[in-house]
């Protein structure tokens, strides 16, 4: 509580920008800042720092492969020390101190600001808080709150509070938030935070909570604002060019002049075009889209498994890479016998880099990511710049979808909500069943499988996954079951390959939840057993409190840790 009570008590000074800030937040003085619409700017921009908004790690999820790495969640050795869970805490701690700085202090501009300025800048500062706390919530559960400046005495005597209380006033702030923010920016304008944000915002933390009924109204409002639209092409949506899509409710701009970047960018790259292809998409992700005929790849008569891209739903090639397409100026084939592969370019073969016959570390399972990756990320030093997407128009619609379900309220918009976002996927208007698998479906678990399916296509590598399967109780299932990936190269000729049971020498069976079971090729010896993951659902739902706040404080740690 130590590193806590600094943090309350330092708010309210201005420090300067580090080198990810987009929009510079200058020093200032405690005791007189704030007191010009400039100096607030100033302060309200420094919220969005990208520091301040972070997103869970799809690594932490079974949508996943890093070789034979595992992180502090998946091999259940996450704990109060744990990096990230320590990082966290103080940065969001940080940014929920200069948001209630903003609110205590922007009385002082009184004279010189309208009542309707004091109330847009005050609905800025809420919705900025809301969303912080709103992660706080959903990941440690019993945090402390506080809309007040501290000394350090005072913060240090801060007791946890009830997750339905730290709830409500979270809707609260949403809602003032909602009421004065405007609708939409002029292009001259900077992109922050709007009406629709706050909605869809209020939306997810419902959501998260199993809050239906708010989560519905919220979803509901934000989508009868009528500013919102799915982009046309699912793939164009994630690459650097496209900016400021209507899909994209709430979002920060990134830019490489500004030095405000996409990290880590080689392990996602292809080995042929001078990546490493160290972070890969899992079998289990791949095996979990449907088929053109809306069914899982084990019911589907079009399913071949020699040929595993074909016939399935849009977004599968769209965020993998499919085998013997052109990506990044290669032909990509992981197949053990191609060690040369076509260099797009000059119409040439060079050594295939991508099979593990000719480098050891290709793709352990001959998989690669796809979504948002394009010629861009080979330039400027592996920076790119592509929009920091918090929340987008697909999920507003699907949490709406998934609230009604839930609530056993399900009508016509329910299904008009997942077929909107499905039939993007297909490149066609939801009112033309014919050209997609069109969801039909009215029984109330049913209809909950298939939302979930959807929301594994649709938002593969966006930092969802890790919410949805922590909140849909899934976490303890999939995430104790090994990551399989292919054969070492002399094996893989043998066993599969010879055989002509590439790419899966078998089928999977795929649960109600859309989980492969790949047990029974492992136990053939076909396939090869890459990393176990471990989840430990005695504790694991939520984080750990930082254990320097319970050594220094009052506050209790959360159960098993």
């Amino acid at each position: 509580m130590k590193q806590l009570a600094i943090i309350i008590f330092t708010g309210m000074l201005l420090s300067a920008c580090g080198s990810l800030d987009l929009h510079p937040l200058s020093d200032g003085s405690s005791e007189t800042w704030n007191s010009t619409p400039e100096e607030i700017n100033m302060s309200l921009n420094g919220l969005y720092k990208g520091d301040f908004w972070l997103k869970d790690n799809d690594e932490w999820t079974d949508d996943w492969i890093y070789r034979d790495v595992t992180t502090e969640v998946t091999g259940a050795t996450i704990n109060g020390e744990t990096g990230f869970v320590k990082d966290w805490w103080t940065k969001t701690y940080k940014a929920i101190a200069r948001a209630n700085n903003v609110l205590q202090s922007i009385s002082r501009a009184s004279k010189v600001l309208s009542a309707d300025q004091i109330a847009s800048y005050s609905a800025e500062a809420r919705f900025v808080r809301a969303c912080q706390y709103s992660r706080l919530l959903s990941h440690y559960g019993n945090i402390v709150y506080t809309d007040s400046i501290l000394d350090i005495e005072q913060a240090l005597q801060l007791k946890q509070s009830k997750p339905q209380e730290v709830l409500q006033k979270i809707y609260a702030d949403f809602d003032l938030a909602a009421a004065s923010l405007k609708t939409t920016y002029s292009g001259s304008d900077l992109k922050r935070a709007t009406k629709g944000a706050a909605l869809a915002m209020k939306a997810r933390i419902a959501l998260y909570m199993g809050d239906w009924e708010t989560a519905k109204t919220a979803a509901k409002a934000c989508m009868d604002l009528n500013i919102y639209k799915l982009h046309d092409d699912f793939g164009n949506l994630f690459l650097s060019k496209t900016k400021n899509s209507a899909e994209t409710v709430f979002g920060l701009p990134r830019s490489i002049t500004l030095k405000v970047t996409l990290g880590d960018c080689q392990n996602y790259v292809t080995r042929n075009a001078g990546g490493w292809a160290a972070k890969d998409p899992s079998w289990d992700l791949f095996c979990a889209f449907l088929c053109k005929d809306g069914l899982p790849i084990d019911q589907s008569p079009l399913f071949n498994p020699r040929r595993p891209f074909d016939n399935r739903d849009p977004r599968c090639a769209a965020t993998l890479v499919e085998f013997q397409t052109p990506h990044l100026g290669y032909i990509f084939q992981p197949h053990p016998d191609s060690v040369t592969v076509l260099k797009v370019s000059d119409n040439k073969y060079v050594e295939n880099k991508d099979t593990r016959s000719i480098a050891q570390y290709a793709s352990f399972n001959g998989l690669l990511w796809k979504k948002g990756i394009d010629g861009d990320w080979l330039l400027n030093s592996w920076t790119v710049e592509p929009d920091n997407i918090i929340i987008r128009y697909a999920d507003v619609l699907l949490m709406y979808a998934e609230a009604k379900t839930a609530l056993g309220d399900i009508d016509q918009s329910v299904l008009d909500a997942i077929n909107k976002v499905r039939a993007r996927a297909y490149g066609t208007a939801y009112t033309n069943t014919a050209a997609y698998p069109a969801v039909t479906i009215t029984e109330k678990n049913a209809l909950m499988q298939v939302i979930r399916i959807e929301r594994r296509m649709e938002f593969a590598l966006e930092g969802i996954r890790y919410m949805d399967i922590i909140r849909w109780r899934l976490a303890e299932k999939v995430l104790n079951r090994a990551n399989f990936g292919l054969l070492d190269p002399a094996d893989l000729r043998a066993k599969v390959v010879k055989p002509g049971l590439w790419f899966f020498p078998q089928t999977p069976v795929i649960d109600a939840d859309g989980v492969a079971d790949f047990s029974p090729m492992y136990s053939a010896g076909l396939v090869k057993q890459i990393a176990v993951r471990k989840f430990d659902a005695t504790r694991q739902y939520l984080w750990p409190i930082p254990s320097t706040e319970v050594l220094t404080s009052h506050l209790t740690q959360n159960p098993n840790y």
